[in-house]
């Protein structure tokens, strides 16, 4: 029964660390979008949330209204950066937590009529 408690303990502290670890990447999670020009520049944090911005002198050319669609543009391509990489970390997490021998996704033994 000893070896049988260690490998839950040690099942149940490998799904820790990978929450853990899930956590800590999601944390560290930047989507950056700068447009071709140079003009806008913005990144957002895991949410989305805008936490920087730069914009180039030549955004003074346009009036005020392009220069909000131009940001409202690049914090959402900026935004579905993050969300990729958010995919990402959540996709290990999620591998982390297969059992052995199994699949992702797939099923776990028996066919159509098994009970």
């Amino acid at each position: 029964m000893s070896a049988e408690m260690d490998a839950l303990v040690a099942s149940a502290t490998q799904k820790l660390e990978a929450l853990e670890a899930a956590l800590f990447g999601l944390k560290q999670v930047r989507g950056q979008f700068t447009s071709e020009d140079g003009s806008v520049g913005v990144e957002v944090d895991s949410d989305g949330a805008l936490v920087g911005l730069s914009l180039a002198e030549s955004v003074t050319t346009l009036s005020p209204a392009e220069v909000g669609q131009l940001i409202v543009w690049a914090c959402r391509r900026a935004a579905e950066d993050a969300g990729t990489q958010r995919s990402k970390v959540v996709a290990t997490l999620n591998e982390s937590f297969v059992p052995a021998g199994q699949e992702p996704g797939g099923t776990n033994g028996g066919g159509p009529d098994s009970a």
